[in-house]
């Protein structure tokens, strides 16, 4: 069956984005092009290090839209886009990130347009609409280390509590932000994703009164990646390890969230496995993320 490469809902044979999704992507209705290769790309990353830094073993390129001659092009400044290659160490890390992204669009998770596009080599890229950014000019963000004062060298030592206390204090409508950051915990349990530290959750500024969780982002399975990855990143109920649905009942109990919040999430168990049968990742990765996906959803069941 064929799915959208951006938003992984089903379409029709011929085409691999729905019209509304390049819109909300790129603002237009055609599929810009990207004249680079997978090795052009990562030199131009490196040179541009000092502008947009290279995390880990994945290039990253700012890129913006130029609509006069329909190409994605690299800027040090002004960027629209995050555009993220095949890193060599991680098989398929374009096409795993664009899933996970997709599959939290599916079940109702507030994430930014995203996509998996093609570089002039062939080779796929994951892209993401910036949502610091608006009207060209730029909303302050601060990650959960810099909220919570930090270093980025301790992103692994935080809890899930310690992000929902500190939105308690801090946003706006503090009970929808936390109930938003407990389904994405849950979810990043479900998908494998072990990953998910402090710099992984964020606040947007959207005005100097107005503080508001930021929108979901840089969703892998990392579990799929790495075997021995942890159940999560930063502890829920005390653990990183060993996780099973009442540590997930504890937190949304102290935090008031409806135990329905959790059942619905599970509801979308076929939702996920559906995803995963017709992504891009190859027959083997599909078989072991499913694997993955059955084993978690064993541990939510009472």
């Amino acid at each position: 069956m064929n799915r959208c490469f951006s938003c992984g809902n089903k379409i029709s044979e011929n085409l691999i984005f729905h019209k509304k999704c390049l819109k909300d992507l790129f603002g237009v209705s055609y599929i810009p092009r990207i004249e680079l290769s997978l090795n052009e790309l990562t030199i131009k990353a490196q040179e541009m290090a000092g502008k947009l830094s290279i995390s880990g073993v994945q290039a990253k390129l700012s890129i913006k839209l130029d609509k006069k001659s329909k190409k994605l092009i690299s800027v040090g400044e002004g960027g629209e886009y995050i555009l993220k290659p095949q890193a060599g160490i991680y098989e398929q890390l374009p096409e795993n990130e664009n899933l996970c992204m997709a599959i939290a669009g599916q079940i109702g998770l507030d994430i930014p347009p995203h996509a998996l596009i093609k570089l002039k080599d062939g080779s796929s890229a994951f892209i993401i609409k910036r949502f610091d950014r608006k009207n060209g000019g730029k909303i302050n963000q601060e990650d959960f280390c810099q909220v919570m004062g930090k270093s980025k060298r301790d992103k692994y030592t935080g809890s899930l509590e310690q992000i929902a206390n500190k939105l308690n204090e801090i946003s706006q409508i503090p009970g929808l932000d936390i109930q938003r950051v407990y389904e994405r915990a849950l979810f990043f349990f479900i998908i494998g994703n072990g990953d998910a530290h402090l710099k992984n959750y964020s606040i947007n500024y959207t005005d100097m009164r107005t503080v508001r969780l930021s929108p979901a982002y840089d969703i892998v399975s990392s579990k799929l990646l790495i075997p021995g990855e942890e159940d999560c990143a930063i502890t829920i109920n005390g653990k990183k390890n060993n996780l099973g649905l009442r540590d997930f009942f504890n937190f949304s109990e102290k935090y008031n969230i409806p135990q329905k919040i959790t059942r619905n999430l599970l509801d979308k168990k076929q939702i996920i496995l559906d995803s995963i049968k017709d992504s891009q990742l190859n027959s083997d990765f599909r078989k072991k993320l499913t694997a993955i996906v059955l084993e978690r959803f064993s541990r939510l069941t009472e």
